[in-house]
């Protein structure tokens, strides 16, 4: 089930929501539990019995490492156990296809298999689960002996399928102690339709403008046509992904959570080191307090810091899917990193034209990237690479074809897509030549709340009534992320 989906919208959520308030509080977790395993079997039942042996078997393995704290030994001995288990699971059904490929390519004999289908949502899940194992590991997290709010932890289904990855640690009291109020909702209301419109209008339309261009054809695809297809799967996978996380946060909001933010404009970025502070916040923060600082992060010399590094980016791109173009991407990623590490033009402070020089650096070395992650084999990744440096074909027909993509629709939507990538708002807030104005704006605010309120409040719904009657008359309205 989609939350860019009619029956989400219109049936699940505003059930789940009545459900939730209109009983008392000490049946909100049951609610939002039953909600989260019925959203799950939506489209997969099956699976939901790989959920509940997960929930059962993380919840007993956390108890029998908090009982043996006081033995170290013991203790270790079942989060190793423990760790195997989970990330076997997730192996097997993430990599078995790939690996009996591989296997049946080089030897002799031919290995039959039946392909299962990923169950959605494992990636995130499963990083959650070992996130909280890990932590009562280390005492950092008490130990969660109520079973049904363990369930929920690792259910809860506005971010169940593919996040932001929620640290025990960060809703370890909200489990068992939150508030609702109609500010929250209300914000929650904003944070979803924002992340709706993100979805809808800005990723559905790009990915629409990436599909006409891959179907081209080899041969009419210019210069210009791998480039338009290179950045409208950038601006896709951008709005895909942090619609989906804005839409978690603000169902969050709705039900008395608070999840941390997932991104925070990463095409502003001026450097690859930067762009990973700010994509899939989530993500990185698992890999630096699970990985990147156990093996011992950057105390043990440059040499050690960029291995380190690279071993990291490394299980990013194994952790993405089965497939050596998610491999070289993460691989490509952890080269650049370490290339700014060492070379010192990359670590000297500059002024703006070298800031933008920069940015225009990280946008490049992002959107080739890009094009490696969505190709389906290498050779595809550097084809298309190629192309937008020499082009498969360079006659006037194939420019001509291209320039016939650039429909007004499209073009609005780049523009828009542009403009919503960089912190225009926070940059025109901050500058001082509009200071005043801001402050002005802000003191009718405060003053006319209520009348300023409803107009922002009606704003948002039509957004929404636009979104809803895009979704009503289109068929393309898939989620990228599905796929890890």
């Amino acid at each position: 089930m989609l939350f860019s989906s009619i029956v989400f919208l219109f049936t699940f959520l505003p059930a789940v929501l009545v459900l939730y308030y209109l009983l008392p509080e000490r049946f909100h977790n049951p609610v939002l539990l039953l909600a989260s395993l019925i959203f799950y079997a939506w489209g997969e039942p099956v699976y939901i019995f790989l959920m509940l042996l997960s929930i059962l078997f993380n919840y007993f393995s956390g108890l029998d490492i908090a009982r043996n704290l006081t033995d170290r030994r013991l203790a270790k001995r079942s989060l190793i156990f423990n760790i195997v288990v989970n990330i076997a699971i997730l192996g097997f059904f993430k990599y078995e296809g790939f690996v009996l490929d591989s296997l049946n390519a080089v030897l002799p004999v031919h290995i039959t298999y039946h392909p299962l289908a990923l169950p959605i949502g494992i990636s995130f899940y499963t990083f959650q689960i070992l996130s909280y194992i890990i932590d009562v590991y280390r005492g950092n997290v008490k130990v969660q002996k109520n079973i049904l709010n363990f369930a929920l932890y690792v259910t809860m289904f506005p971010q169940l399928i593919a996040g932001p990855i929620v640290q025990y640690a960060d809703v370890e009291e909200q489990l068992v102690n939150r508030k609702s109020s109609w500010n929250k909702f209300g914000e929650g209301c904003m944070y979803f339709i924002r992340g709706l419109a993100k979805k809808v209008l800005l990723a559905n339309t790009s990915g629409m403008i990436f599909t006409e261009v891959t179907g081209l054809g080899k041969g009419n695809v210019s210069v210009l046509s791998a480039w338009l297809g290179a950045f409208a799967y950038m601006f896709q996978i951008y709005f895909d992904f942090s619609g989906y996380s804005d839409m978690a946060i603000g169902l969050g909001w709705m039900f008395g959570f608070h999840f941390k933010e997932n991104f925070n404009y990463p095409y502003s970025s001026t450097s690859i080191r930067e762009f990973w502070r700010r994509w899939h916040i989530s993500l990185s923060s698992w890999f630096l307090e699970y990985l990147y600082i156990p093996l011992g992060g950057n105390r043990k010399g440059k040499v050690r810091t960029c291995i380190n590094k690279f071993i990291v980016f490394l299980c990013t791109g194994i952790w993405h899917g089965a497939n050596v173009t998610f491999l070289f991407w993460g691989i490509y990623h952890g080269c650049f990193l370490m290339l700014e590490e060492f070379v010192p033009f990359f670590r000297k402070e500059g002024g703006k034209i070298k800031t933008a020089v920069m940015r225009i650096y990280t946008l490049l070395v992002v959107c080739i990237g890009f094009v490696f992650f969505r190709a389906d084999t290498m050779t595809q990744g550097v084809q298309w690479v190629k192309a937008m440096f020499t082009g498969f074909s360079t006659g006037a027909a194939s420019t001509s074809l291209a320039l016939q993509q650039i429909t007004p629709l499209y073009l609005v939507t780049f523009i828009v897509a542009c403009i919503a990538s960089f912190p225009v708002f926070e940059k025109w807030k901050s500058n001082g030549r509009y200071q005043a104005f801001y402050n002005s704006i802000a003191s009718r605010y405060t003053v006319n709340r209520p009348r300023f309120g409803y107009a922002v409040y009606l704003a948002a719904f039509a957004l929404f009534v636009v979104c809803i009657a895009c979704l009503s008359t289109a068929s393309y309205n898939p989620f990228i992320y599905f796929r890890f």
